[in-house]
């Protein structure tokens, strides 16, 4: 994809790269069982395990003990920092110490927080965390006096209230789809909506790189899935024509149908969906395409429709338009807009409907209220004002991070900017020394990404300034400097 003169390409770690990230993981591992069979021969140990009782196996599996012990222990001061604040472009950070080696991490006490720390990780894209008292509570704080927080039902039963039916005819509205339902999760709702549309007969092709929760909904639906290539329409066409060549599985009966999942923007890419070939070839193959834009909705598009608009293509050639309210809506939960036929069947069927507890009606009041304003039925022009600074700011960070050598992963107006670290232990590194600059970023590793593809993800807003950013960009560098990340500037690959 080309943008601002500069054609962005998948970068590709070096040789160095890929050799010190192995062997650091071939130390640890190696280093860590060496301790562990020490600690069973002498009966040493700062993790004390506590035998299941006799003729009981021990319920937590022995590798993820040994991975959350020997790797994850090292750095865990780096992940899951509590805070102390709105998760605006501002953002306090509680303070925690360690009095066993990072065995355990716990609140300093009495309590002390990292004040005002740019925020470059929480998903705020339209900035609703900073301006909510004046863009949102007007509408949202008088909804308690008719309301309750929560319902205490599932919408099947008394979970229904008048403030989620306009929700979902808002929504499906805005979409241009012709119903919709509401749930309180978006993981829930990938989770509990493909089982409900797909079942045995039925073909599942995923992207790869597809979010746990669609994996999970299609292993729970009883289909048969395949993967195609990250984002490769060649491939999806090649596995298709493939697929229904052979048919079923034994029997080789033709497939009852044919559903191709895939996201609006990849949350741990930052890469956009190349959406129009897809859907081209879903259409020559006669295959439906559901399409999860958790990250794209309220986040692309000239008004926020997501990577329909961004791609140029009509919601009607999608079947499916999977969505959650988390990222640019400053709520929760997700949404399913499709024909209603489809949406009445899942009303009946999907588990989400029938056994979670309903979105609460306060949440549906919030995201009411700032799908108004990204519309512009609301707060004037505030809306779009809000995209145009999430697209501008998103690509003045991608290109000054990319200017200073950094790897970076993703497209032109994606507001998720992975930028590659690779070698775990400057993972650490990167996380620590950005904390005492009061930078709060988010570092991301194995098993939640390939083995040496360790990174940072920064994810941009509408509230951050120019100020913020070049202030962001240039304490990045310093510390791009020290754990030596600016691998295209580099003589040597380190």
């Amino acid at each position: 994809m080309v943008s601002h003169g500069v054609e962005l390409h998948e970068p590709k770690p070096s040789a160095y790269c890929s050799f010190s990230t192995y062997i650091t993981y071939t130390i640890l591992i190696f280093t860590g069982g060496l301790r562990d069979f020490l600690a069973k021969v002498t009966g040493m140990s700062r993790y004390t395990k506590k035998p299941p009782p006799k003729g009981y196996g021990p319920l937590i599996n022995d590798w993820g003990g040994f991975y959350t012990r020997r790797l994850y222990h090292r750095i865990q001061d780096t992940f899951n920092r509590p805070i102390n604040s709105s998760p605006g472009a501002r953002i306090d950070i509680m303070k925690r110490e360690s009095v066993d080696n990072l065995a355990t991490v716990k609140l300093k006490q009495p309590v002390e927080v990292y004040k005002q720390c740019l925020n470059l990780g929480s998903y705020n894209y339209l900035g609703f965390g900073d301006d909510w008292r004046s863009t949102c509570a007007e509408y949202v704080m008088p909804q308690l006096e008719k309301f309750p927080v929560s319902l205490g039902s599932s919408r099947c039963d008394f979970g229904t209230t008048s403030i989620h039916k306009k929700l979902e005819k808002l929504v499906a509205a805005y979409l241009g789809k012709e119903d919709c339902i509401v749930l309180n999760m978006g993981y829930g709702t990938n989770a509990t909506v493909i089982p409900a549309i797909c079942g045995k007969g039925d073909l599942i092709i995923s992207d790869k790189l597809n979010h746990s929760s669609i994996v999970n909904g299609c292993r729970a639906s009883g289909a048969h899935v395949r993967s195609f290539a990250h984002n490769e329409p060649a491939n999806l066409e090649q596995v298709l024509r493939e697929s229904i060549a052979l048919g079923q599985p034994r029997t080789r009966l033709r497939w009852k149908k044919i559903l191709i999942v895939v996201e609006g923007i990849y949350s741990m890419e930052g890469e956009i969906c190349k959406l129009k070939a897809i859907s081209e070839i879903a259409k020559k193959y006669g295959a439906y395409v559901y399409l999860d834009e958790a990250h794209s909705i309220g986040a692309l598009g000239e008004t926020g429709r997501g990577a329909t608009e961004h791609t140029g293509v009509d919601t009607k050639d999608i079947a499916i338009c999977m969505g959650t309210f988390t990222k640019s809506f400053g709520g929760m939960g997700g949404y399913i807009a499709a024909d209603k036929v489809i949406v009445d069947h899942l009303r009946e069927h999907c588990a989400g409907m029938i056994y979670h507890n309903s979105m609460s009606p306060i949440i549906a009041s919030q995201i009411l209220q700032s799908l108004s304003i990204i519309q512009g039925k609301t707060k004037g022009d505030l809306g779009k004002k809000k995209l145009t600074a999430l697209r501008e700011n998103s690509n003045f960070f991608r290109k000054g991070l990319m200017d200073m050598g950094l790897h970076c992963y993703g497209d032109w107006d994606s507001p998720i900017i992975p930028v590659l670290i690779y070698i775990p232990v400057k993972l650490s590194v990167f996380s620590r020394e950005c904390l005492k600059r009061n930078l709060a970023v988010v570092v991301v590793s194995f098993p939640a990404t390939p083995l040496e593809t360790g990174r940072a993800r920064f994810c941009v807003s509408a509230a951050h300034t120019r100020e913020d950013l070049v202030d962001a960009l240039e304490k990045i560098s310093e510390v791009a400097d020290i754990a030596r990340l600016k691998y295209d500037k580099q003589l040597l690959p380190l």
